[in-house]
Parts: structure tokens; C-alpha cells; sequence
């Protein structure tokens, strides 16, 4: 009650330091998006990627075995419990990485390097809008999962088995984004409002890829819980964000079949998503997010004539479990 009662105050300063103290405005209700934060109380997110693959060899020849087709699937609970709560600023969040499992079709050699964050503990601070402001023990974990995903190959080179990091990333990093991009929270947003933001493209091969996000407030219902519906369509993005965690570094060879291809050129990346959010608890409810990119991929020198292309169909989801 004591921190919904601060949350309730912390928003009216907010309203009446940046918007007059005004109401919302004719032809649409407007709503505050926060994610609030009540000390003790655990919240338990359980984040699936799955990504279908198909490599086309060459799409002007002809016969069915020029396609492969492949799959990889990450599972991950995490529980985040409020140490520390602060609704006028940054509050202290310590997560537990509970379980990440990790299913993928063809080869491989070890267990997939993210999952070595199951069992994993980390903390983190990150404000009222759901923006992280200190991430160093994941980026320190990110790290570690990095180091993970080598072995030695002839002569000692370093050999990169495929791992699923990126989705990993992608599930930890940016669980509030369409939250905390909004530009200016204290005017509240409007049903029908459009803000753009940026969210990785987690891939099988070694790239560094976005996709611009546009988030629209596309309903607000009002029930049991009152609920904004947010609304999301992906293009791609010219360049990812240098502040994006890395999780390799040094030189090194990616194994497998994405590893053999290189000059990755992105061709196309299109795709939606929706999520609903708990205007009373502050609280994500669920995330789906899908979209497919077609890339263009070249041989190594080896004299064999071949124009390779490959289609990924991305799911991306979340869901806040049950107590």
C-alpha cells in the first residue's frame, strides 16, 4: 500500500512539473506508462526465441536439395525481486536467471553458451520508466556466457560454437523498452501515439543487426485490469547502438554452416508485435513479437558457383507468470 500510495504521489509531481497539471487532452485519453516496483514481491518472467531457418543454396537452380532447413529455441525464467525501492529514482533489482535452456536442430558440440546463465544471480538498478541505469553485473554475465562459447581448434585457433546470447540479451536488456523509450512520460500518451525506439536482431551468425521499433498505444481497456495495448511494427535499422553489450572479442572462427558463409547483407526485415501492460501495477503482462528477415550470404573463394540466400522466421515472447 506505502509504495502504491509513493508511486501515486511520485506521478502527480511528474504531472505537475511537466504538464501544468492539465487533464487529457480533447478526442483521447492519455495514460502514464511506469513500471512499478514493490519491495519484496517477485515478479517471474518466462521468456521463449525461436528462430526457423531456411538456407537456400542457390534459389535460381533447381531441386529441393539445394534448401536446408534448421531451428533453434531458447527457454528462460528469470525472477526479478525488488531489494531496494525508490519511487522518485533508481530502484535495485536482483534478478535470478532460475532456468535457460536451449534446442537446436543439426550439429553441435557443447551445451549452448547462454545456458550457462541458469542458476545465475545478478542485480541491477533501472528507474521508474523501466530504463536500466546500472547493468554491469549483466554485462559482466554476458561476458562470462561470451567466454563460454569457444573451443580450441587445430593449432590452438579459436573456434565459436553457435549459442543463443543474443536472444538472451534481447530478453534481459530490453524487457521495458516500449516503456522506457517513450520521450516524455510525464505528458502521459495518448491513445493512437506512435514513439520509435531500437531492439536487437538476435541471429545464428556473427552480426551486429537492429530493427527500428515504432510503438503505438493502439487501445486502452478498461475491466478487471486496466490494460494499454501496445502495438509494434519492425524495418531495419542502419546500425545497431554502440553501447549494445559485445560478448566476444579477440579474433576467432564461427563453426558450422553460418560460419562458412560470410558477407551477410540484410535484403529485407519486416514484422509486427503487441504487448499488453498493467496501467494499475505498473506491470508487463505479455509481449509476441514476430517478424522475418532475408539476408544474402557469399561462398569463400573455393570455385563453387552458388548464390546463397537465407530466410529467418523470428518469435520473440514473454509472459509474467503466476505467483
Amino acid at each position: 500500500m506505502t509504495s502504491r500510495m509513493d508511486r501515486a504521489i511520485g506521478l502527480l509531481m511528474v504531472l505537475m512539473l511537466s504538464a501544468g497539471c492539465r487533464t487529457a487532452e480533447v478526442g483521447g485519453e492519455r495514460v502514464f506508462l511506469t513500471v512499478d516496483f514493490e519491495p519484496g514481491r517477485t515478479l517471474r518472467y518466462k521468456f521463449v526465441a525461436n528462430r526457423d531457418m531456411l538456407l537456400d543454396w542457390d534459389p535460381n537452380a533447381t531441386g529441393e536439395d539445394r534448401i536446408e532447413r534448421r531451428f533453434e529455441r531458447l527457454e528462460m525464467i528469470t525472477a526479478y525481486t525488488p531489494v531496494a525501492v525508490d519511487p522518485y529514482g533508481v530502484n535495485t533489482i536482483r534478478a535470478v536467471c532460475e532456468s535457460v535452456t536451449v534446442e537446436r536442430s543439426g550439429r553441435h558440440y557443447d551445451a549452448d553458451a547462454a545456458e550457462a546463465a541458469g542458476g545465475k544471480t545478478f542485480s541491477f538498478t533501472v528507474d521508474s520508466r523501466g530504463k536500466i541505469v546500472d547493468r554491469s553485473e549483466l554485462d559482466a554475465l554476458v561476458k562470462e556466457m561470451g567466454d563460454r562459447a569457444f573451443r580450441s581448434g587445430p593449432s590452438g585457433r579459436r573456434i565459436k560454437n553457435p549459442d543463443m546470447i543474443g536472444d538472451f540479451v534481447t530478453g534481459q536488456y530490453f524487457l521495458w523498452d516500449a516503456v522506457s523509450s517513450v520521450d516524455r512520460p510525464g505528458d502521459g500518451v495518448a491513445f493512437g501515439q506512435s514513439w520509435p525506439s531500437k531492439l536487437p536482431v538476435p541471429l545464428p551468425m556473427v552480426l551486429r543487426k537492429a530493427r527500428d521499433v515504432v510503438y503505438r498505444l493502439s487501445e486502452i481497456r478498461h475491466g478487471d485490469e486496466r490494460l494499454a495495448i501496445i502495438e509494434s511494427t519492425y524495418t531495419p535499422a542502419e546500425a545497431a547502438p554502440s553501447d549494445w553489450p559485445v560478448p566476444y572479442s579477440g579474433r576467432f572462427q564461427p563453426s558450422g554452416t553460418f560460419g562458412f558463409l560470410g558477407s551477410y547483407q540484410v535484403l529485407a526485415l519486416q514484422g509486427a508485435g503487441r504487448q499488453s501492460f498493467d496501467l494499475e501495477a505498473g506491470r508487463l503482462l505479455t509481449t509476441d513479437q514476430k517478424y522475418t528477415i532475408r539476408m544474402r550470404a557469399s561462398l569463400p573463394p573455393m570455385g563453387i558457383r552458388a548464390d546463397p540466400h537465407v530466410t529467418i522466421e523470428q518469435t520473440l515472447t514473454t509472459e509474467l507468470l503466476a505467483p
